[in-house]
Parts: C-alpha cells; structure tokens; sequence
C-alpha cells in the first residue's frame, strides 16, 4: 500500500495482487448487501464483478499467451475482420446537443445558444484501482478544477484499449464495465442520461472485435452503468452544435479503413460544408508514429484527403490514446492530442519529439497532403518528471515483477552451470566439443532472447541500433553468467558429489542472479530508451499508476470548442462503501480526494 498509514476496520483496500478483497470489519461476520443491490464490501459476490490488479506486462505467462494471440491476429486478423460485415448493420448517423440525443436529420433546427458538454479518455480497462479512480471522476456531476466548473459530459467518448491484456467477456466485465458500473451504477436521477461511444484499439481487436461488437455496438438497447451506448458499429458520426462534428474511426491494427466504413464517413462528410470543423478520434496518435514508421500516418491522411477535405470542412483536432499519457502538438489551424490516461500504466514523455512533420515527409504515399511542423506545447506528466519516473525503473521493476525476475534467474543459472561444466571438464578432442555444447546453446538462446527483445513487431521499423542494443544486452548477459562461473569455481561446491551442486545453485545461486540480472536488464531498458527502444517496457516493467486524466469538452453558445485537460498526479488505492447512498452515487469512495488540475491550458478553438 502506498501509504503508511495502516487502513481503519471496515475499509476497502486495493493492493496489487490477485483479487481484491476487503478487509474485516469490526463487530461483523460477514458483509451482507443491502437493499437496492448496493455492496458494503468490495466483494466480487456482491458486486458482480471481479475487480482486479494491474496487469503484469512482464509476467511470463502473460508475455507468452499475449504473444501468441498478436500473432494468431496479425496472421489471421484479415480473416477474422468483421468490419466488412457490418455493412449489415444500421449505419446511423447521429446528432447530440444539449438534452437530445437521436439520429441526425439535415432538416433539424439546433436550438439557438445550445451548448454541450463532451468527456473524453482512453486506455481505460487495466487495475481496478487506476480506472475506477478516472471512471469515479468522469462520473461525478460536477468536477471544480483550478477555479473551472466543469459539469459531467453528456457524453463520453472513449478512445480505445477498454480492456487489457486481450479482449474477452469476462476482462471487460472486471476491467471496465464493472468499474465503470461501480462509478455511475444508475442514470442521473437529474438531468439527461449520458450517452457512450467507444473506439477499438489494438487489445480490443485481440478478439476480433466479437466483445467489443457485443458490448458497445447495441444502440439503444445497450448501457454500462448509467451510460447508455449509441453506437452502431465499430465506428461513429456525429453531429454535434454549431457545425462541429466528431468522427471515430476503427483502423484495424493501422492497417487500412474498410470501404463499409469509406461509405459511412462519406455519407456523413455529404452533410458538411465550409465552415463545419471536424474532430477525428483515431485509436492511435498516428502523427507520432510516424516518426519511427513512416506509413504510420497513410491511412488517417487518406481518410482526411478524400472524404473530408473534398467538403470544404476543416479537421480542427484529432484526439487519440494508446500512448498512455497526455501530449499536444499544435498549429494555428490544428491540435493533435494524445489522451490516454485513462487508467493503464504510464508511458513516458521525455523522449517525444519538440517537433513533428504530419504526415511525415518522407511518406510513400504518392498523392499525401503537404507536410506540416507541428510543435509540442505541453506534456503530462513533464519531460523532467518523466525522466526521473524512469530512474525508478531499478526498484520499480524487482519490486513488481518478481516472477520474471525469477526467469531472468533461471537463464543465468542455467548459463552458469553450462559455463562450469565446460570449464571442469579440460579435456582435448571430441570429448572437448561435446561438453562445450550446452555452453554454446545457453549464449544464444541469451542472445536470441536479447535481440528479440529489442525488435520492434514490424520489419520495417527494424534498425541497426535495435541489432546493436540486443547483442550488447546479450553480451552483458553472458558476462554476468561469467562472473558468476568464475565465483562459483572459487567455491568449494564444485567438487561436491551430484546432484548437492544443483541443489545449492538453486538455493544460492539463483536468487542472487535474479536480483543481478533485473538490475542489469532495468540499466539496459534506461539506456535503449535514450535510442528510442524498449521504451514501452522501460515503464510497463514499473507498472506506475498514477499520472492519469481525461478531457473535458465545452461547445459553447458562440460556436467555440473549449478543452479543459484534466489531471491527477495520485490515484487512490483506499475506497470507502456507500451502501447507503442514492442508486445514482457511486458505490465506493476514496478515502482520501483526489486532486485535480488542469495539466493544459484550456484551448479554445473556432
């Protein structure tokens, strides 16, 4: 638990672990739900769900079954493609203003002086305690944030990965619809009911999209909590007040936009005009992409170049997560945000780029737009903040991830024990090469394991840096395993008959090496990270939940767009129920408030 402070009796903890479980109360047996279905514990019993830690991206088990289901995607992800098959389904446009909520009808009139509100987060469905903590403030009536009054959204956009590590029924019931139930279990007993719209990201696409589809793809037959779902497809239009549109595109693993989908947008651009401003939530922050991939970009740019841009219209912004924390890009004419601090771990800020090209010059696309500079305004958390987050990458990552911790042991045991056995054993010919064999399979399976490491998943973004950083990871590897040979030499186990020597490695050996080894592994992520690699796993290795926030959209009388970029350096971890609450209040609360700020300028476009 992060703080020192030891929890009263009665209250609710969330420490990482297997599931949660509350602890005891006093003077009572067993926590019983009351009434109206409202918990008094944070017991999956009563609450339907099971709440569960943040996700171990360094586990063993996890790395390999997550493997294995990228691959069966990205081998067979076109055949499983189900975008092509919503053509079946109704492709609805819509419209949302101020306490209305239905299909778009270019015959409509807008209410004079009509304005809305609009929340936006991403990357929502990993540990309990990070999300409900984001989910808890998107579904307070009203948050007060450095002097701002910011009313809950009417509606809430969210941008992508709601579920983590793949997709199922069962993870997005404990990741995010039952977080995100326990935050807003009924609609607002004053005022509208708050409608949702969900992108897919790539761990929602895991599945081929078939949960997703049944979750969010419902119209209005759908809710989660008190929101209620609009969508019909795996995409969206719509029509919001003063000529402002808001589109959310599904591109399968960045790879192209199905003509089904080609057709909706287009029938939706035929309602634009000049002067109408369009807001893009693609799953990722392509623009920053394409800095290392240079068709990163292609899709979104034609996307832009041949629907919207025929119209006359103007993209005033794209918001986007995957890149779990806040960056913006400007130009006069447009901002490019990244927003994905919706609960998963943070991703850092430091090495992002001061200046991009959108798209990128270096494009292969023979018709692109023409390149832009666009420049970083703002980060969160900083770049200094940042960087020193990643100094604790040396605890962070032992103190968490003590399983993989224990793989790294068995390699350099394993390698150790190669190395003496070749070294015991000086003999001449045949007899020479043989037991030098196990020796030479350990160096490279380390090796092999160091450069895969360092890959990137795409061929195209391989470089010679990511060779140079795997093999020298390696060489630190085996030069670890080295030492340790010649240590264990200078020991009296050699000569100890089999199998006392194995026995001790594992007992001695094994639990020094591990520590050493993840020591050395931490140095190796600080240092590829300065070339821009391995730097997912500098920070997924520490599993840092705080430094989260969502964005807050006001459409104003005026026909202007003010967007409020809301932030909390500190999750809470200690929760509260309220069983005896309103049905519409949230069933637990933090013990100690969460404080808010604005980790942006507001930024008024028109």
């Amino acid at each position: 638990m992060p703080d020192d402070i030891p929890p009263a009796p009665g209250e609710l903890t969330a420490e990482p672990g297997e599931p949660l479980l509350p602890l005891p109360q006093e003077d009572e047996a067993e926590a019983a739900p009351v009434p109206g279905g409202r918990p008094t514990a944070l017991d999956p019993d009563q609450m339907g769900f099971t709440p569960r830690r943040a996700v171990p991206w360094l586990s063993p088990v996890l790395l390999s079954g997550t493997a294995v289901r990228v691959l069966l995607a990205d081998l067979f992800g076109a055949y499983l493609d189900k975008r092509e098959l919503q053509d079946a389904l109704p492709g609805r446009i819509l419209r949302e203003s101020a306490n209305y909520s239905g299909e778009a009808n270019s015959e409509d009139e807008w209410p004079e002086g009509d304005e809305l509100w609009v929340d936006y987060a991403a990357d929502t469905g990993d540990g309990f305690n990070a999300t409900y903590s984001v989910a808890y403030l998107l579904a307070q009536p009203s948050l007060t944030v450095d002097g701002h009054e910011l009313p809950r959204g009417e509606v809430l956009v969210l941008g992508g990965d709601q579920v983590y590590p793949t997709a199922s029924g069962q993870q997005y019931e404990d990741r995010f619809k039952g977080p995100f139930r326990a935050a807003l279990p009924e609609p607002p007993s004053e005022g509208p009911r708050p409608r949702l719209y969900a992108v897919p990201g790539n761990h929602d696409w895991y599945d081929g999209l078939t949960a997703f589809l049944r979750l969010f793809v419902r119209g209005n037959e759908g809710a989660v909590g008190g929101w209620r779902t609009r969508q019909t497809r795996s995409y969206f239009a719509i029509q919001l007040p003063h000529r402002w549109w808001l589109l959310g595109l599904d591109v399968q693993a960045g790879a192209y936009i199905d003509d089904p989908q080609l057709r909706y947008f287009t029938a939706a651009a035929a309602r634009m005009g000049p002067g109408d401003r369009v807001i893009i939530c693609p799953p990722s922050p392509s623009w920053v992409e394409a800095t290392d991939d240079r068709k990163a970009y292609d899709s979104l740019d034609y996307f832009v170049r041949t629907v919207i841009a025929p119209t006359g219209a103007d993209v005033r912004l794209m918001i986007s997560g995957d890149l779990h924390h806040y960056a913006r890009y400007s130009r006069p004419e447009r901002e490019l945000i990244t927003s994905g601090g919706g609960g998963a771990y943070l991703y850092p800020t430091h090495e992002l780029p001061e200046q991009i090209e959108v798209p990128p010059a270096r494009s292969l696309v023979r018709n692109a737009s023409p390149s832009r500079t666009y420049a970083l305004r703002r980060t969160f958390p900083t770049k200094p903040q940042s960087r020193g987050l990643s100094a604790g990458v040396f605890w962070r990552l032992p103190w968490r991830n003590a399983v993989f911790l224990g793989l790294l042991g068995v390699l350099q045991t394993l390698t150790m024990l190669a190395f003496v056995n070749a070294a015991d054993r000086v003999v001449s010919g045949v007899e020479q090469r043989l037991v030098t064999v196990p020796a030479v399979l350990m160096i490279l399976v380390d090796l092999a394991g160091t450069c895969l490491l360092a890959m990137p998943r795409a061929a195209g973004q391989r470089r010679p840096r990511h060779w140079v950083l795997g093999l020298l990871h390696g060489a630190a590897f085996v030069a670890l395993a080295t030492l340790g040979t010649w240590a264990w030499l200078n020991l009296p186990f050699v000569g100890l008959s089999w199998p006392l020597p194995l026995l001790l490695s594992i007992v001695l050996y094994l639990p020094l090496s591990a520590v050493a080894s993840g020591e050395l592994f931490a140095l190796y992520l600080l240092i590829a990270a300065k070339f821009n690699v391995n730097l997912n796993e500098l920070f997924a290795g520490q599993g840092i939940t705080g430094y989260k926030g969502f964005l807050r959209l006001h459409f104003t009388a005026d026909g202007a767009v003010t967007i409020y970029p809301i932030g909390v350096r500190r999750t809470a971890h200690r929760w509260h129920a309220r069983p005896a609450a309103p049905p519409d209040a949230p069933w637990f609360e933090p013990h100690d408030p969460m404080e808010l700020h604005l980790i942006d300028d507001p930024i008024r476009l028109r």
